[in-house]
């Protein structure tokens, strides 16, 4: 008998300029500014541009313009019949023609680079053997990993605006939180603590326990109690607990350890007569434009050896690609950026008491854009507003639903529970359940344990440990 199987597999491959653009959404100004220096530095056919007529009036925003598609058959020789003159002097299809306006105050920058948590862990990342579509959940719930190693984004969350299984998430997740440092991804301090506690070499199996079994009496240092239930010596847990301390509840601390002393805004939003206008702090990343020599070289066949001309076709296709994707870059974050706006009105009206929940999905649909890259755009970028300076990824949050059945955004709830905790009695503090009924109280419908992990996300301790005599 013979057997006849069929199998239909479809694999999703990116362009050259699709994955250059991708990388570029990923960086802020500075790194952007960097990177720019660096292609300058290895690709002989770009130069700065220094015409000042090129420099524009600052408009509100800007559309992207067509990707530049590399030529068909790049493998071919430069002997075939290519028109390089029409090619090399198309300079209105890739010139970064960008309005810029020199309005940002001035801030301190820093001298020195230090590679960025979030870099630190992507590169791990691409050298697993995870799958192409794993790896993209891995650069998603990294973006999304907070200063100090922990995940502020839920696992069911990540995985609707994925569109794919929570358990896919897991998965990878848990990949993530054995890369360096050891413990990074955590929810939790207790799933920090224990993550790091099973990778140690010897293991040590009673602080596992400890941290697995007993974590809330050893947060509240009932060694007493722990001592009973574990059948050991009080001596035995408290070197087990001196043990446990030297593990690290913050794995993310260390890395580009000055962004939280410099934060150099990406976009401004001003107010101008109740229309709210769109600002790129862009005004310093170099102007790119093709070295004229180089296309001389190219249109001359007499004196430019085919093997030439090959290495000038080939740097010619990565500098138009670049400033290409420079440009695409700029309109793509300047749209994303609208329609926030758009979204949030309130939040840039009367502040942050106003923000509404909203997810990326909500604005991928909106910009009919891949979720994966607004999740580019926003991560790691500021704008100016007149409450502030925020990141982009603060407006983006979980909805909870009021007694009123109105959607709220649990940064609102975490912003009443931070109100409440300042106001508690210095003696007597308020535990969650408390915290929960004064929510309820004012409207808000909030489970005990919700409560517990939006304490946990803001690193505020148990009720217990904020006590004062």
């Amino acid at each position: 008998m013979v057997h006849i199987s069929q199998k239909l597999s479809m694999h999703l491959t990116q362009s050259p300029q699709q994955v250059l653009l991708s990388s570029l959404l990923q960086l802020p100004v500075q790194s952007l500014e960097q990177r720019i220096r660096m292609e300058l530095e290895t690709n002989p056919l770009l130069e700065l541009d220094t015409d000042e007529e090129l420099i524009q009036e600052q408009e509100d925003v800007q559309e992207p313009v067509e990707a530049v598609e590399g030529e068909e058959n790049a493998d071919k020789t430069a002997e075939e019949e290519i028109d390089w003159e029409e090619i090399l002097n198309d300079q209105e299809s890739f010139e970064p023609r960008i309005p810029r306006e020199k309005t940002v105050d001035t801030y301190e920058r820093p001298e020195v680079y230090q590679e960025s948590l979030t870099d630190h862990l992507l590169s791990q990342l691409h050298m697993t053997e995870l799958e192409a579509g794993d790896i993209s959940i891995g650069e998603y719930i990294i973006w999304n990993i907070n200063s100090v190693g922990y995940l502020s984004m839920d696992v069911d969350t990540i995985a609707e605006n994925l569109q794919v299984e929570s358990e896919k998430v897991e998965s990878v997740l848990a990949v993530i939180q054995r890369l360096d440092p050891v413990g990074i991804g955590a929810r939790n301090l207790q799933e920090c603590l224990l993550i790091q506690a099973l990778e140690e070499k010897p293991i040590h199996p009673e602080a596992v326990t400890i941290l697995r079994d007993h974590f809330e009496d050893f947060k509240n240092k009932r060694f007493e109690k722990i001592a009973k239930l574990m059948e050991l010596d009080l001596e035995t847990i408290k070197a087990l607990i001196a043990h446990i301390t030297k593990l690290n509840p913050k794995p993310g601390e260390g890395y580009a350890a000055f962004v939280d002393n410099y934060v150099i805004p990406d976009l401004e939003v001003r107010n101008e007569n109740g229309e709210f206008k769109v600002y790129m702090h862009d005004w310093n990343i170099p102007q790119l434009r093709i070295n004229n020599e180089y296309r001389k070289m190219m249109l001359d066949r007499k004196k430019t050896s085919k093997e030439t001309r090959e290495y000038i076709k080939s740097r010619l296709e990565s500098a138009r690609w670049l400033i290409n994707s420079i440009h695409q870059r700029r309109a793509t974050i300047l749209r994303v950026m609208q329609t926030i706006i758009e979204k949030q009105r309130e939040f840039f009206e009367f502040g942050s008491e106003h923000i509404k929940p909203m997810i990326l999905k909500d604005i991928a649909d909106e910009i009919g854009m891949d979720i994966s890259t607004v999740s580019r755009v926003t991560n790691g970028k500021y704008v100016q507003t007149e409450w502030g300076v925020f990141e982009l990824k603060y407006f983006f949050s979980e909805k909870i639903k009021s007694d009123e059945g109105d959607d709220v955004s649990n940064k609102m709830i975490k912003n009443l529970i931070k109100e409440i905790i300042a106001t508690e009695p210095d003696k007597k503090p308020f535990n969650d359940q408390k915290i929960a009924a004064l929510l309820k109280a004012k409207g808000y419908n909030v489970a005990r344990r919700t409560v517990a992990k939006y304490r946990e996300q803001m690193m505020i301790p148990v009720s217990r440990l904020r006590r004062k005599i």
